[in-house]
């Protein structure tokens, strides 16, 4: 076994762990949303204006960011405050912030593998070895995948020790999902 060998099956097993730690999905109870679609009523779109710049500032509940890093993808992107009462599953959250994950045909519940439908089936990533397409059949890749991070209120962001079932978050808190290529973006951006 060569040395790239050896650094390709050890970074594939250290992603494999990361990944089954980070997203344990689970199927929520439904819930009420706690944003409205954009022009479905005129109190509606006030209210999810009025949510979008919450989510750009103080949120009290626990502000959900979607960044879909180097890959640009307009459709996964998202910034949201969801009003929480105290701990709640990650899981929980997203559903109520209409983020929607989608696990793999081996692990359906236990990994992230596309967020909002992202990244597609027929999108070429772009890393340092070529490119890939995400088929979302087994473990997704080592050098693209979506990560899982916590901030406590006055804190800084921090790779999620849970995944999305176990992990619990609450009022003051963020949560952000960041796809990674090739170990970038490093974490969040503020």
């Amino acid at each position: 076994m060569t040395l790239t060998q050896i650094r390709t099956a050890a970074a594939g097993s250290l992603a494999a762990g990361l990944l089954f730690a980070l997203a344990g999905c689970s199927t929520p109870a439904a819930t009420q949303p706690t944003t409205s679609a954009p022009g479905s009523s005129p109190a509606a779109s006030s209210s999810a204006a009025a949510e979008s710049s919450a989510a750009a500032g103080p949120c009290a509940g626990v502000k959900v960011i979607v960044d879909s890093g180097a890959l640009q993808q307009a459709a996964a992107d998202t910034s949201v405050c969801v009003d929480v009462d105290g701990p709640t599953p990650a899981a929980k959250v997203l559903d109520e912030a209409k983020v929607k994950t989608e696990g793999t045909a081996e692990y359906p519940t236990e990994l992230v593998c596309r967020v909002n439908g992202v990244p597609a089936a027929d999108l070429d990533i772009t890393h340092q070895g070529g490119t890939y397409r995400e088929d979302c059949s087994k473990m997704p890749a080592a050098f693209a995948y979506w990560s899982l991070w916590v901030k406590p209120a006055a804190g800084d962001w921090a790779y999620a020790q849970e995944g999305l079932a176990t992990l619990q978050v609450g009022p003051g808190e963020s949560l952000e999902l960041l796809y990674t290529v090739d170990g970038a973006p490093a974490g969040p951006a503020a």
